[in-house]
């Protein structure tokens, strides 16, 4: 395993009547400020309809945030291939990969708003089989092949991209998954990555992350594929703090929608989220473990907790959520890569050795000159009593 890489997924949840154009400048400028303190990936959502994710192209926002961004990897998180035309959406992506130069990975999934599938006449079951018919001629198409094939929406004629990827080792396809085990099926099938969107939000104590992955090696050695954990991303909520008071105080500018948009609004019954006052939301998130309102120290547990339950993955991405105002969000992503990062990263340890090091000298330092003066002492004293 290479070192944990560290994310920010954006469905994203903003508070339906607000500024949409500002909004998604936000969504804009964040990319830039996660570049800047050493974020690897930025996600952006599909979604058309519910007021809240008000992204309807990941592509587009994509493909303004690179030109801010240089550094940082972007995730289609996700494109809905149940509502597109797999060829197009293949070259799409394909086109985005060159204009990021090999800096974007392809996050698939079925499409979770019943009011975005409904508007196109499809129903949950249907995204789920068309996801399944898509996705293969998705693959095949990125691999060059030419492909003949009819799905309830689409029929392609000796379909072909005109583009080949940007770099030799492909675009990165990345399967969405909630508790079901439809997206580990497809990605361990076809030998793709996987997106935890429920790592932490899975009720009734059910444990998705060794469910997912069991189902991800079980369907490789099937289809003798291979599946890699470095490309297994876990996404959870998190907002911190200096102290644990102050990030309950901020996370009361905007909890409450964001519980009510889970409970009312978006078709993930597996994310249970309970409490119908402010403080019963509040202790939820922090007694539940589904994620951290607190410290950096209790991101750090957290982390490290999804870490040795999963046995291993590539990377955390931190769920955007507005639970605080835009200052302290910003806040609260700069203390975790100050005091996150490095304990996963290799970067912590190093330097508190080299402390510890430079502690020791200069106790010893301090010990042989303490010596020093004893022993000037001792003689000065021994003169004076001589001359006397």
């Amino acid at each position: 395993m290479s070192r944990l890489r560290f994310g920010y997924f954006m469905a994203p949840f903003h508070v339906p009547g607000r500024n949409p154009t500002a909004a998604l400048e936000r969504d804009l400028q964040m990319a830039e400020y996660l570049d800047v303190l050493g974020f690897d990936e930025v996600w952006y959502g599909e979604h058309h309809s519910a007021g809240s994710e008000i992204i309807a192209s990941p592509e587009i926002m994509i493909a303004a945030a690179a030109q801010r961004a240089p550094r940082i990897t972007f995730g289609t998180g996700v494109t809905s291939l149940s509502y597109h035309n797999p060829l197009w959406a293949a070259d799409r992506i394909m086109q985005l990969d060159h204009l990021t130069r090999g800096r974007t990975v392809f996050g698939i999934g079925p499409g979770s708003l019943p009011t975005d599938s409904a508007m196109i006449g499809l129903d949950p079951t249907d995204t789920r089989e068309l996801l399944s018919e898509n996705l293969d001629i998705v693959v095949r198409l990125l691999r060059g092949e030419t492909v003949s094939a009819k799905t309830r929406t689409h029929e392609l004629i000796d379909a072909q991209l005109q583009l080949a990827p940007y770099s030799a080792d492909g675009i990165e396809i990345a399967l969405a998954a909630v508790a079901s085990p439809t997206g580990p099926r497809l990605a361990g099938s076809y030998g793709l990555g996987l997106l935890s969107i429920g790592a932490t939000l899975s009720a009734d104590g059910f444990d998705a992350l060794a469910h997912h992955w069991n189902v991800m090696e079980e369907r490789a050695t099937v289809h003798n594929t291979t599946v890699d954990r470095s490309q297994w991303r876990l996404v959870g909520p998190f907002h911190i703090a200096e102290t644990e008071a102050e990030a309950v105080k901020q996370v009361e500018y905007g909890i409450e929608e964001w519980f009510d948009y889970f409970q009312h609004v978006a078709a993930f019954p597996q994310m249970a989220v309970s409490g119908s006052r402010l403080s019963e939301m509040i202790d939820f998130i922090k007694e539940s473990g589904i994620g951290v309102i607190g410290t950096p120290e209790q991101a750090r547990a957290q982390v490290q907790r999804l870490w040795d339950q999963s046995k291993g993955f590539g990377c955390m991405l931190l769920m955007g959520h507005d639970w605080a105002n835009p200052a302290n969000t910003k806040r609260s992503l700069e203390l975790f890569t100050q005091e996150v990062f490095p304990h996963f990263q290799g970067q912590a340890q190093p330097l508190l050795d080299a402390a510890s090091r430079a502690r020791q000298v200069r106790e010893g330092h301090a010990a042989k000159q303490m010596e020093a003066v004893e022993h000037m002492t001792m003689k000065y004293q021994a003169e004076v009593a001589a001359q006397g």
